[in-house]
């Protein structure tokens, strides 16, 4: 796990690299990923879109503020996305806000289809689901957690239609994206701190 891990941040990208690598497919008509169909396309255009807004709106909170600034672990996020991914268009700047409050939290990015072994060995339900966020400590290498693919709230909402009907439908992805509109990443934000203050409990109390 430790050589999968190493391997993959070799190839990986800051957070800004990949804003500007969506901003130059956008440009191009492209899309990351093995499937470039018109569809994943315009989801990368639309997720360019998101992601600009939510760089510039997402706020976060005093107290949580102070919750992650008080984090003393040196750590890696390793988040697994593809341009065209909804949920990472929404996840990704929220992260990248956390990570800029405190210069122990190193954000880096890799795509899923360009790194197959390491989706994979993180697999949620058996699925390739993303975004996935593996939190790696620094100095020892090892997986101290994982998030992803959504925030709490948003998985258990989508956990209720799938029970209800079987499968998501394209009204229901819609209602999912107001939520996350409505929601304005906190949900992101207060999961993530959560994830946070386990390794930091005297901070967090």
């Amino acid at each position: 796990m430790k050589t999968l891990i190493k391997e993959s941040l070799q190839c990986s990208m800051s957070y800004k690299e990949y804003r500007d690598l969506v901003a130059k497919l956008v440009a191009e008509n492209g899309t990351t990923g093995s499937e470039k169909t018109e569809e994943r396309i315009d989801f990368t255009k639309l997720n360019d879109r998101r992601m600009k807004r939510w760089d510039k709106t997402i706020n976060i909170s005093e107290d949580i503020q102070d919750k992650i600034m008080g984090f003393d672990h040196q750590v890696t996020w390793l988040v697994i996305v593809e341009s065209w991914c909804g949920d990472g268009a929404h996840m990704l700047p929220a992260l990248d806000k956390i990570a800029s409050l405190n210069d122990r939290i190193d954000l880096r990015v890799v795509l899923r289809d360009d790194n197959p072994k390491l989706m994979n060995a993180f697999l949620t339900d058996g699925a390739q689901a993303i975004p996935k966020l593996i939190m790696i400590d620094d100095e020892t290498e090892a997986v101290l957690s994982t998030y992803g693919p959504r925030p709490t709230e948003a998985t258990n909402y989508v956990s209720r239609f799938k029970n209800m009907y079987g499968k998501l439908t394209p009204e229901f992805k819609k209602d999912l994206q107001h939520w996350y509109n409505n929601n304005k990443g906190q949900n992101i934000i207060e999961d993530v701190t959560e994830m946070l203050c386990h390794f930091e409990p005297n901070v967090c109390q």
